[in-house]
């Protein structure tokens, strides 16, 4: 009855914390409120098939849920990166943030969700000119320094550890920003995640997008994580095809990361859903 426990625990302070009570989980899983209340009072455990929706409704993974330790297992290199002392990007926010903001202003209140939000900068920057945020990452170590980075600028911001090939928005939102991710994902996952990321955008919503792409005349980056390199000119676009694009561009720059002078090819992307 260990494990069980564990996980009925985990499930009601998870579910405390999105503010639901146990008829609107239940609700939202199509099942009924007592086997939520099973679950929570270590009489039963979800079955395997509802984990993934569970795990996206109460934000969290679902080796959180069952009781796992995901710090054992290496997501990312990062997790050893944020290690270091201070902040590995620093706290300067992203030049695309300044873009997300004169194109979609919060004058009403918008929600904006960060995929790989490292260590929050970016977030963080949001949260202070007014967009609601959430923000997720892979590296628990990244989370730990955002969190600190956001109650030092006195801003909230909802971060959470989750694996983005794993994890799937039960919510929509007005923005969805992420800034050198999307080349980490699979090819063969790379249609269907972002369709769901589309699909979970409100009318009128924004994707703000970078990603690192392929050059045969540039050499692979030394502190290149091996998995990087799954873009090619054009097709980040050819993904949002059925959308308004409001801004693409390519460029090539300099950079001396990792200490050793190299170039990357990025490609950035602003795109609107229709109304």
């Amino acid at each position: 009855m260990e494990e069980i426990a564990k996980t009925g625990s985990r499930i009601a302070a998870k579910r405390k914390e999105k503010k639901l009570t146990q008829q609107q989980l239940a609700g939202l899983l199509g099942i009924s409120f007592q086997a939520v209340s099973k679950w929570e009072n270590e009489m039963s455990i979800p079955d395997v098939s509802l984990l993934p929706a569970l795990a996206a409704i109460l934000e969290t993974s679902i080796d959180y849920l069952l009781g796992f330790q995901p710090e054992k297992k290496k997501i990312t290199p990062y997790e050893e990166r944020y290690q270091t002392e201070g902040y590995y990007w620093g706290t300067k926010p992203n030049d695309m943030c300044f873009d997300v903001l004169k194109r979609f202003y919060p004058e009403k209140p918008c929600r904006l969700l960060e995929i790989g939000c490292g260590e929050g900068r970016d977030a963080v920057f949001f949260a202070q000119n007014g967009y609601d945020v959430t923000a997720f990452d892979a590296a628990e170590s990244g989370l730990e320094k955002a969190q600190k980075l956001a109650e030092a600028r006195g801003v909230c911001v909802k971060f959470f550890k989750a694996d983005l090939r794993e994890y799937r928005l039960s919510e929509n939102y007005d923005i969805i920003y992420s800034s050198g991710v999307f080349h980490h994902i699979r090819p063969e996952l790379q249609k269907e995640l972002i369709s769901h990321y589309k699909e979970h955008t409100n009318p009128g919503g924004v994707h703000a997008v970078n990603v690192f792409v392929q050059k045969p005349f540039i050499p692979v980056p030394p502190d290149s994580d091996g998995d990087d390199d799954t873009f090619v000119s054009g097709q980040l676009l050819t993904l949002y095809a059925d959308w308004y694009i409001e801004d693409f561009k390519e460029e090539i720059f300099d950079c001396k990361s990792n200490s050793v002078p190299h170039r990357h090819c990025m490609e950035t992307l602003f795109a609107r859903k229709p109304e």
